[in-house]
């Protein structure tokens, strides 16, 4: 990872935000700046360095992970010590004005670190900045980012050899679960969803004690974390002997996700590729069962920028990694999901998700 890179463009940056600095406190935000894993820190970035803040319980952690930042070990707090160094280093006549992340940073921390600042220096709001830098992968993250959609790929097949009538869906997440951390995953992206029978309606129904049914879909959506990278993934299966309609249901999400991922290709606007994925539900008649956004970024978080949604103006670049995730629901009966990570290319998109996407009853 080029952290030194990913600074400096930073650097660039916060001419825009009219700050002669950013502190940033998001953890994979620091993460992605200067490699640090720990779950305590905050970052200073200016013109002539960068200086990361932690306790003394990542003393040994920091001084190993963290590069091309300086490392102070906060012994009064973290807060405390970002104060304290920047009164030794600023001139009380010289102003200042340090950007910081409004959306993950309390009103209470604002106001004490407000207090904490020397005279001249005052805080303004600089949040995405670094939200927005990282919505374009590098070569490194690309091939972490592969290999976890490949890793979590695999559970899909773990799940199909336990999946059937009479077994409980947590018993299915546990299987999924136990075979990706076997297999080198660091955790799961977010709790497995198992939803089975009137519960696959429900586009988050995490996997409970219920017993999975015949005459229903499985909608099972995972993920996994893998050198900090997340992967995600769905598919939705039928137990048993199905219907004409839920074939139907089936292929009209199928399809939609294909013109979706269709109209994937730098230059395209986000609201645009959702437009697709709504356009082919609603000529089958099933475009207000869709309830849900159609995808969103994945990297270091499993939910980032850019949102894949109606009206969203953000402009698809090489190196964005995005879901296609398109659905149905119907309430008190079943719901149907498939959903594939794509990476934009220069042409157009490479689909990152392996498995295939036929309709399958088990």
């Amino acid at each position: 990872m080029n952290f030194l890179e990913r600074q400096e463009k930073l650097r660039g940056q916060l001419a825009t935000t009219r700050c002669n600095a950013l502190l940033t406190s998001h953890l994979p935000n620091i993460r992605y700046l200067c490699g640090f894993t720990g779950s305590a820190g905050v970052l200073l970035i200016d013109a002539r360095g960068s200086v990361f803040f932690t306790d003394v319980r990542y003393d040994t952690q920091s001084r190993t992970e963290v590069k091309e930042a300086k490392v102070v070990i906060a012994r009064k707090g973290l807060l405390n010590s970002i104060g304290e160094w920047l009164a030794a280093r600023r001139k009380r006549s010289q102003k200042w004005t340090i950007g910081i992340e409004s959306e993950h940073v309390t009103v209470a921390e604002k106001k004490r670190l407000a207090k904490l600042l020397p005279a001249g220096l005052g805080l303004r709001d600089a949040s995405t900045v670094v939200e927005r830098a990282r919505m374009v992968k590098d070569d490194d993250e690309l091939g972490l980012i592969r290999a976890a959609v490949r890793l979590g790929a695999t559970l899909f097949d773990r799940a199909l050899e336990v999946l059937k009538p009479g077994v409980k869906e947590g018993e299915v997440a546990a299987v999924m679960e136990y075979a990706a951390r076997t297999s080198g995953a660091e955790e799961m992206s977010f709790p497995t969803i198992i939803a089975s029978g009137a519960r696959s309606a429900l586009p988050h129904g995490r996997a409970t004690q219920q017993v999975i049914a015949p005459g229903g879909f499985v909608v099972c959506d995972f993920g996994v974390i893998l050198a900090g990278y997340c992967s995600d993934q769905t598919r939705t299966v039928w137990m048993g002997s199905a219907s004409a309609e839920a074939r139907e249901a089936y292929e009209a999400v199928r399809e939609a996700q294909a013109a979706a991922i269709a109209t994937v290709r730098p230059g395209i606007s986000v609201g645009e590729v959702d437009a697709a994925a709504r356009k082919v539900l609603h000529k089958s008649g099933l475009g207000r069962y869709f309830t849900h956004s159609t995808g969103h970024g994945v990297g270091l978080e499993i939910h980032e920028a850019p949102k894949v949604a109606a009206g969203q103006k953000e402009v698809l670049k090489p190196g964005m990694v995005i879901t296609i995730e398109p659905g149905v629901y119907f309430p008190g009966k079943w719901g149907v999901r498939i959903e594939d990570m794509v990476a934009v290319n220069e042409s157009g998109c490479e689909v990152l998700t392996p498995t295939g996407k036929d309709f399958l009853a088990v």
